[in-house]
C-alpha cells in the first residue's frame, strides 16, 4: 500500500526535529534534502516556523528559536522525568543502589529525579542540586559525551575549586576514559563513603553523540560495594537502562505511559 502523504503538520515537525539535531545550523537545501521536501515547500513550511517562534533564522542558516528553547527548559523536563521515573524504578531494583537521572546545565549537570531504596536512606539523594563534573560521575558522563570543544564552561568550576585538570589523575584523563569506555566512575570523591557510575544517553538511536546528551542514568551506593566484579554488573545494569531509556524518547509517539510497567508505576 502506498505511503500516506505527509501532512503540514508532519512536514513542520520534520523541519523543526531537524534543525534541533544538525550539530552545525543548517541551510535550506541541507534542510529540504535531509527531511525529503521541495526546497520552496520547504521554505513556506520554515516562515510560518520562523514566524511562531519554533525556528530561527540567522543570516541563511537555522537555529531553534525560543519556543523549543522554552518547552526545553520547563515543559520537556518534566516529561523527561515522567518517562524514565519507571526505568529509575527498575535500575534501583535491579542493583539494589539509588538510581538517579540527570540533565546538563551551564556548567554543571542537575539532579532531577532519583528513586532510592530504604537501605540507603543515609545518602542523600541531591535532587535539584547542580554537580559539578570533578566530583560526581553523573555530569562526567555527560561532559565525557560533548565534543571537545563544548567542555571549556565545564572545566571552570574544578579550576577555581584548585582540582588538577592535567596528569593521570587530572580531569582531563577521567573525561578522556569516560568518552573511551562510556561509563564514568567516581570513589569517594564528594563523600568518602559513596561511590558512583554513570552513563550518559545519547541523542540519536544507532548513530554517535552529534549533540548534547540528553541526559544522564546514575547509580549510587556504598563505595565499599562497588567492587571490580560488581562494577560489571552495574555496568550492564546500567546499559541496560540508558539503552532502554534511549530508545522510549527517542522512539515516535514517545510517552510517559509507554514506559510504564505492567503493574502500574511505582
Amino acid at each position: 500500500m502506498p505511503e500516506a502523504p505527509r501532512s503540514a503538520v508532519d512536514k513542520a515537525l520534520d523541519l523543526v526535529e531537524a534543525v534541533a539535531r544538525a550539530p552545525h545550523p543548517p541551510r535550506l537545501t541541507d534542510l529540504a534534502e535531509e527531511v525529503g521536501l521541495h526546497r520552496a515547500t520547504a521554505y513556506r513550511v520554515l516562515l510560518d516556523l520562523v514566524r511562531r517562534g519554533w525556528v530561527l533564522r540567522t543570516g541563511d542558516r537555522y537555529l531553534p528559536g525560543t519556543a523549543v528553547l522554552q518547552l526545553s527548559s520547563s515543559a520537556a523536563r518534566n516529561s523527561l522525568t515522567a518517562i524514565a521515573r519507571p526505568v529509575l524504578t527498575e535500575l534501583s531494583a535491579r542493583t539494589g543502589m539509588m538510581a538517579n537521572l540527570q540533565v546538563l546545565e551551564d556548567d554543571r549537570s542537575r539532579v532531577i529525579d532519583a528513586v532510592r531504596p530504604e537501605r540507603l536512606a543515609m545518602i542523600t539523594d541531591l535532587i535539584g542540586e547542580g554537580l559539578p563534573v570533578h566530583r560526581f560521575a553523573g555530569p562526567l558522563a555527560l561532559v565525557a559525551a560533548l565534543a571537545p570543544a563544548a567542555r571549556a564552561p565545564y572545566l571552570r568550576p574544578a579550576e577555581a575549586a584548585g582540582h588538577p585538570l592535567e596528569g593521570p589523575d587530572g580531569l582531563l584523563a577521567d573525561i578522556e576514559r569516560a568518552e573511551r569506555t562510556g561509563f564514568a566512575v567516581e570513589h569517594g570523591r564528594n563523600e568518602q563513603p559513596v561511590a558512583s557510575l554513570g552513563r550518559a544517553v545519547p541523542p540519536m538511536s544507532g548513530a554517535p553523540m552529534s549533540g548534547a546528551p540528553i541526559c544522564a542514568l546514575t547509580v549510587v551506593g556504598l563505595d565499599a560495594e562497588f567492587t571490580p566484579s560488581r562494577l560489571l554488573d552495574l555496568r550492564e545494569h546500567l546499559r541496560e537502562a540508558t539503552d532502554t531509556l534511549q530508545r522510549l524518547l527517542t522512539a515516535p509517539g514517545a510517552s510517559a505511559a509507554s514506559s510504564e510497567p505492567a503493574n502500574g508505576p511505582a
